[in-house]
């Protein structure tokens, strides 16, 4: 019979509990998640009580980890951090991830959990572009399709690109608004955005259509796309502390997390 390190056998009691793993891997790998998760190296007394062990027990774990290249210990001071394999693998995990790619399956949660068409823009060569669409259950009659170029000035994910770009890469864009509009136009229209950290319009681009967007970012802690929300003002609830925004806020974050950003990091910045 072949055998494997993880197999769908069931428990003695017949129950079936899904893989088996190896559980000195799993416990030692606490030690990793503790470095990952501070950001920088600890003293052994420190590292183990955040892995909920003892130092004793800690150490052989650290050892091994060493000789594999995926923790190192400081010379001075003795401190325990990430190796060269460990920032190597967290490298290639993040080429790995496209960011429109891990979104997409996002969208169409969103879009039959809100009752709202949600869409994913990014950066492009004209400005804000939509590059998926998940219509919602009762579509917005609004002209939406892959390819379209938002306006920086009436559409949130225009304004939520424009919050946080350097005003050099966007202002020639505005040439290409329906009406003349200038950067200080939008100076007080961006500063609101980035207090709240997301972009609210309620029939700016289309009357009785509301949106909301909000931000995506990579490791370095730059917007790579836009969640936008869009559906009939009288179902798209704007306030800050409302459920819609809170679940986009929520999903965003969980993106952003996974494509290498850290809140925590960026807020000591």
């Amino acid at each position: 019979m072949p055998s494997s390190l993880a197999t769908d056998l069931p428990d003695d009691d017949g129950a079936e509990r899904g893989p088996r793993g190896i559980q000195s891997i799993e416990v030692g790998g606490q030690l990793l998640l503790a470095l990952a998760h501070h950001g920088r190296p600890l003293p052994l007394k420190d590292l183990a009580r955040e892995a909920g062990m003892s130092p004793a027990k800690a150490h052989p774990y650290l050892v091994s980890f060493q000789k594999i290249g995926l923790v190192e210990q400081e010379a001075e001071g003795g401190r325990y951090g990430l190796g060269a394999l460990a920032l190597q693998m967290g490298l290639i995990g993040l080429q790995q991830y496209d960011p429109v790619r891990l979104a997409t399956p996002l969208i169409e949660e969103l879009a039959l959990e809100t009752g709202l068409t949600v869409a994913i823009a990014v950066w492009g060569n004209r400005g804000p572009t939509l590059v998926r669409i998940a219509e919602a259950p009762s579509p917005v009659h609004v002209s939406m399709r892959h390819g379209t170029v938002m306006s920086l000035r009436d559409t949130a994910s225009g304004r939520l690109f424009a919050a946080w770009l350097p005003q050099a890469q966007w202002q020639p864009l505005l040439a290409w608004e329906a009406e003349p509009v200038s950067a200080k136009d939008l100076v007080p229209i961006l500063a609101a955005v980035r207090a709240e950290g997301l972009a609210r319009v309620d029939g700016t681009a289309v009357p009785g259509v509301g949106a909301i967007a909000v931000p995506v970012r990579d490791g370095s802690g730059q917007v790579v796309l836009a969640l936008t929300a869009i559906g009939p003002s009288a179902k798209v609830d704007l306030g800050l502390d409302g459920p819609l925004v809170g679940l986009l806020r929520a999903r965003a974050a969980s993106l952003s997390q996974r494509l290498g950003y850290r809140a925590d990091q960026a807020a000591k910045a």
